[in-house]
């Protein structure tokens, strides 16, 4: 699973966008490949290390001929629908464009069909909004948390005279949306293009500041300004979801009932169906139909790897059917530790409930084979590493 958060309290832009994703690991061959599939002209993208107000961050130049042609969103749809892009970059990038072309028609009073975007038509734009789409796709995220968005303040020049910040068609895009002017050191300017705009409500699953997630990648895109008090970029933090105390993971029981299988074998089916995958898996002695002696055995797996651990239990019993229900595990966070019981060492498993340690535990295979190493009885070795388990959590809850 991978968590993103989009960090656009300076601003946001098609430009910003695209050089976050570059500065967070994702190849310029990405949206360049997918530009070329959707452009009727050459376009390269070039990434650019530089600084804004101090702040390492990248820039994506789009170098593409000087081009005068406005295209319609009718346009701009036979184009991607023409291209040779993949469904989801496709399917993302018309959801984009469809969003731009609505908040222009209702602001200007025309059918979206026919809206003539100006600036957001010109190819450069075009390769903003594919090359980001292709860039998220790349991803592959679970959620995007957006922080509010920054959308500045006074006029702004434009196609359409002298406007107001944010323009029209951003406030338009940004409807129920978490937003705001900005910091105070940013310039009395436009922050949020429409371009920015669109993509981010079109991307987002929400909004807010960033979640508890464990962060692997940070990308920094820099927009074409750099004002003096003001870094004029856009973060992007890669990640996992760490999931906090309570929350439920969605699982499945896979179990059967297992009249005629040799109980001897059953300590190495439970051990092959943990190596497929399983969560847990444990057996439980029932009577069948006629008083026959049965178990029922049952396997905790996450979908992605039941169907792994459902043809290992086909495998390795005699069974021919296995039901499957759902079921909600509420899990603490837990990490591990390690105690010295004579020089030997035993990892400790500890579990926290709203960051306060619960629970701590030696693993038991350690505690077996330092015991068989020390020569004494393996209770002792357990009494002794429990005892030290006990101090490290004692420890563990000071830091």
């Amino acid at each position: 699973m991978t968590t993103l958060w989009v960090d656009a309290s300076s601003g946001a832009s098609g430009d910003m966008l695209l050089g976050a994703l570059v500065g967070a690991g994702v190849s310029i061959e990405v949206p360049q490949r997918a530009v070329a599939a959707v452009s009727p002209e050459l376009m390269t993208l070039r990434a650019e290390a530089v600084t804004r107000n101090g702040f390492a961050a990248t820039r994506v130049h789009v170098d593409v001929a000087d081009s005068a042609h406005h295209r319609t969103w009718r346009d701009i749809r036979r184009m991607l629908l023409e291209s040779t892009l993949s469904d989801d970059i496709r399917d993302l990038a018309l959801r984009v464009f469809e969003r731009l072309a609505a908040a222009e028609g209702a602001v200007h009073g025309h059918d979206p069909l026919d809206v003539h975007f100006h600036e957001v038509g010109a190819l450069d734009a075009i390769a903003d909004v594919v090359g980001t789409c292709a860039g998220f796709a790349h991803l592959a995220p679970t959620e995007i948390v957006v922080s509010p968005i920054a959308v500045g303040s006074g006029t702004i020049r434009a196609a359409h005279g002298t406007l107001p910040v944010p323009p029209p068609a951003v406030a338009a895009l940004l409807t129920g949306v978490p937003s705001y002017a900005g910091p105070e050191s940013a310039p009395a300017t436009e922050l949020c293009t429409p371009t920015g705009a669109a993509l981010l409500t079109t991307l987002a699953t929400s909004y807010g500041p960033q979640p508890a997630m464990t962060t692997e990648q940070i990308g920094v895109g820099a927009g074409g300004r750099d004002p003096e008090g003001h870094a004029n970029v856009l973060r992007l933090l890669v990640g996992s979801p760490v999931p906090a105390a309570g929350d439920a993971d969605d699982l499945l029981v896979l179990e059967t009932n297992v009249d005629d299988l040799d109980p001897r074998l059953w300590p190495d089916v439970i051990t092959s169906v943990l190596a497929a995958g399983a969560l847990d898996a444990w057996l439980t002695p029932i009577v069948m139909k006629k008083g026959r002696p049965a178990h029922t055995f049952r396997a905790l797996a996450s979908p992605d790897r039941a169907a792994e651990v459902r043809a290992t239990i086909f495998r390795e019993t005699t069974t021919i059917g296995v039901r499957a229900y759902p079921v909600a595990r509420h899990a603490l966070p837990r990490e591990l530790a390690t105690v010295s019981v004579d020089g030997f060492e035993i990892a400790v498993k500890l579990a926290r409930l709203d960051g306060v340690v619960v629970t701590a535990q030696p693993e038991y295979e350690d505690v077996v084979r330092a015991a068989h190493a020390l020569g004494r009885p393996v209770r002792e070795v357990l009494a002794r590493a429990q005892a030290a388990a006990s101090s490290a959590a004692q420890e563990a809850r000071h830091r």
